[in-house]
C-alpha cells in the first residue's frame, strides 16, 4: 500500500501553524456569523431574524435553550424524513440514529453535508497533533481499523438514509481512501455483534492495522475475540498488530479502562488518543498527553455555549461561549450546528482546564447524576472514586453501575448499589470491604452534599458492593438487544425499573 503519510505532512504542518495563531474568540464569532447566514432563509432563520443578528449577546438573547425532544417536536417531526429548510438550508440527507443510554428511546439527528465534512476535518485534526506527537509515524502507510455498529444505512424518502453514525461515515468515505479502512463492506454491514466480531478478528489477521479505534469497551472484547484466532497472542494483546500505532477512544470515561489499555501498550508502539464525538457534531480531540484535557474544535461547523449545570432547568440560565467561560465549573454543553441544531442542550457535561487554547474535561452527562437523596454526585466524582478503589486493591474495572436503594422499612436508610465487574476473579471480600469504604471516603472528600448525608449514617447508608462474574454486563446488555455497536453501559442508573432489570438479572434482590 502506498504510504501517504508524508503528504499528509504537509496538510498537517500548515494545520497545526493555524491552530498555534487561532484567537478563540474570534474564532468562534466568526462561526456563529456563517452559521446564521446559512440558515438566514430557513424556517428557523426566519422566526428568529437571524439577517438581524450582529452579535453572540444577540442570538443568545433571542433563541430559547432547546432539548431534542424540542426542536423535533417545533421543528422536524411534522416535516420528517424531508427535512427541507427547516432549521438547515437545502434538504437533509442523513439521519444518525442514536439510542438512549438508561432509555434505549431512538433519537433521529439531523446530518448535513457540511456536517459530514466537519466530521472528517475533526479526524485529520486528531491525525496532525499525531503527527506533531510522533515525527516517525507512518500511519498512512496501513490501513485504519474503525471497531462500530452496522454500517447498513435505511432509506426514509428519496435521497434520503438513516442509520448509525459510523454507517454514515462509511458511506461518504471519499472513494480513494475507501481501501485504506478496515473491516471490508461485507463485514461491516453485519449487525449481530457477536457474529461481526468473530468474522473481524479473523480477517484482522495479516492485515496492516496501524490505528485502531471505538469504544473502549467493544475494543476490549474484540481484543479478547483476536486472541482465540490469532497464532501471535494467546491472551488479550496487540500482537497482532505489530504496526499499530494509534489508538482512538471515545464516547465514555476512559478512567476505568485506563490501566488496561496502559497495559496492552507497553511495550508496542501504540499510543492513545481521545476524542469527543457526539451524533450532533464533533466537538473536540486530544491535542495534549492524558489528562490535559481535549482541545475545543472551534473552526468546524460549531458555535459552541456553556450553562453552569445548576443553572440548566432555571428560567433564565446563565449562557457562557468561549468568550466568558470560566476554568472549573462544571456546564452543560450547548451546540449550534451546520446541520440545523440551534441553542440544542446536548445532554454533556464539560469541565474548562484551560482557555486559550481552550480545553476541556468531559465530566459526565446531565442525567448522569445520582442525586436521589440531595446527594448531588456528578459522574466525574463517581467515576474518580470508583477508579482510586479499584488501583487501591489492585484490582481492574471491566464495567459498573450504580444506582440508588429506597428504605424498604420505617426508620431505614436508602443508599446506593455498586454492581461491579472486576477482570480479575479472584477479589476477596476483604479486598471488596477495602473497596466501598475507599469509595465512600473518595466521595466524602470530594463532595459536601454527600459528605453532609453520610455524616454519622444520618442520610445515607454507606455504599453497597455486589461483584459480578466477567462477562455480566455483556450478558446484560445482549439481554437487551444492545450488544456492541454505538450502545455503552450505563454507569449511572437512575431509571427505577431499569436498575431493578438489572439487579434481577445479576441475581441481587430488588426493591
Amino acid at each position: 500500500m502506498f504510504d501517504a503519510t508524508p503528504l499528509f505532512r504537509l496538510y498537517a504542518k500548515r494545520r497545526l501553524a493555524r491552530l498555534r495563531t487561532q484567537n478563540p474568540c474570534e474564532t468562534q464569532e466568526r462561526e456563529l456569523q456563517k452559521l446564521l447566514q446559512k440558515a438566514v432563509d430557513t424556517r428557523f432563520g426566519r422566526e428568529y431574524k437571524f439577517g438581524a443578528m450582529r452579535t453572540v449577546a444577540d442570538f443568545q438573547s433571542s433563541v430559547p435553550l432547546r432539548k431534542f425532544e424540542d426542536m423535533n417536536r417545533d421543528y422536524w417531526s411534522s416535516a420528517f424524513p424531508t427535512l427541507e429548510n427547516c432549521s438547515w438550508p437545502g434538504l437533509i440527507p442523513f439521519f444518525a440514529v442514536t439510542s438512549g443510554t438508561t432509555t434505549g428511546v431512538d433519537k433521529f439527528i439531523p446530518c448535513s453535508w457540511e456536517m459530514v465534512r466537519a466530521n472528517r476535518r475533526a479526524i485529520l485534526d486528531l491525525l496532525s497533533h499525531h503527527l506533531a506527537n510522533r515525527p516517525e509515524s507512518r500511519i498512512f502507510g496501513g490501513k485504519t481499523f474503525m471497531l462500530g455498529g452496522t454500517t447498513v444505512l435505511e432509506s426514509e424518502a428519496k435521497g434520503v438514509l438513516s442509520g448509525e453514525l459510523s454507517g454514515i461515515a462509511a458511506k461518504t468515505v471519499p472513494f480513494w481512501a475507501q481501501s485504506r479502512f478496515f473491516p471490508p463492506k461485507d463485514l461491516a454491514v453485519l449487525s449481530e455483534w457477536e457474529e461481526k466480531i468473530g468474522k473481524i478478528a479473523e480477517a484482522a489477521i495479516g492485515n496492516n492495522i496501524r490505528g485502531f479505534g471505538g469504544t473502549p469497551s467493544w475494543m476490549l472484547i474484540f481484543l479478547d475475540k483476536l486472541a482465540e484466532v490469532s497464532p501471535l497472542a494467546h491472551k488479550r494483546s496487540l500482537k497482532p498488530f505489530p504496526d499499530l500505532e494509534l489508538i482512538i477512544h471515545g464516547g465514555v470515561n476512559f478512567a476505568p479502562y485506563r490501566r488496561q489499555f496502559d497495559d496492552l501498550c507497553r511495550g508496542t508502539r501504540a499510543e492513545l488518543r481521545e476524542v469527543y464525538p457526539a451524533s450532533e457534531g464533533f466537538l473536540a480531540v486530544q491535542d495534549c498527553g492524558p489528562g490535559e484535557g481535549l482541545r475545543l474544535l472551534l473552526d468546524n461547523g460549531l458555535f459552541l455555549e456553556f450553562v453552569p449545570l445548576e443553572e440548566l432547568e432555571s428560567p433564565m440560565p446563565t449562557r457562557h461561549w468561549i468568550g466568558n467561560a470560566e476554568i472549573g465549573v462544571n456546564y452543560a454543553v450547548v451546540l449550534n450546528t451546520c446541520a440545523g441544531l440551534w441553542s440544542y442542550v446536548l445532554g454533556d457535561t464539560v469541565r474548562f482546564v484551560n482557555l486559550d487554547p481552550p480545553r476541556i474535561l468531559i465530566t459526565g452527562r446531565i442525567s448522569y447524576m445520582l442525586s436521589t437523596f440531595g446527594e448531588h454526585l456528578i459522574g466525574e466524582q463517581i467515576e474518580s472514586a470508583v477508579t482510586t478503589s479499584a488501583d487501591t486493591i489492585g484490582a481492574t474495572i471491566s464495567e459498573y453501575a450504580v444506582g440508588s436503594m429506597m428504605p424498604e422499612k420505617e426508620g431505614e436508610l436508602g443508599g446506593h448499589l455498586y454492581i461491579v465487574e472486576f477482570l480479575q476473579t479472584d477479589v476477596s471480600q476483604k479486598q471488596l470491604d477495602m473497596f466501598g469504604e475507599t469509595l465512600d471516603g473518595e466521595l466524602i472528600k470530594n463532595n459536601e452534599d454527600y459528605k453532609a448525608h453520610r455524616s454519622e449514617g444520618f442520610g445515607l447508608h454507606a455504599p453497597v458492593i455486589f461483584d459480578v462474574p466477567p462477562g455480566s454486563f455483556n450478558a446484560w446488555m445482549k439481554k437487551r438487544d444492545q450488544l456492541g455497536g454505538q450502545h455503552k453501559v450505563p454507569r449511572i442508573i437512575n431509571d427505577h425499573d431499569l436498575f431493578r432489570n438489572l439487579r434481577s438479572h445479576m441475581g441481587h434482590s430488588s426493591a
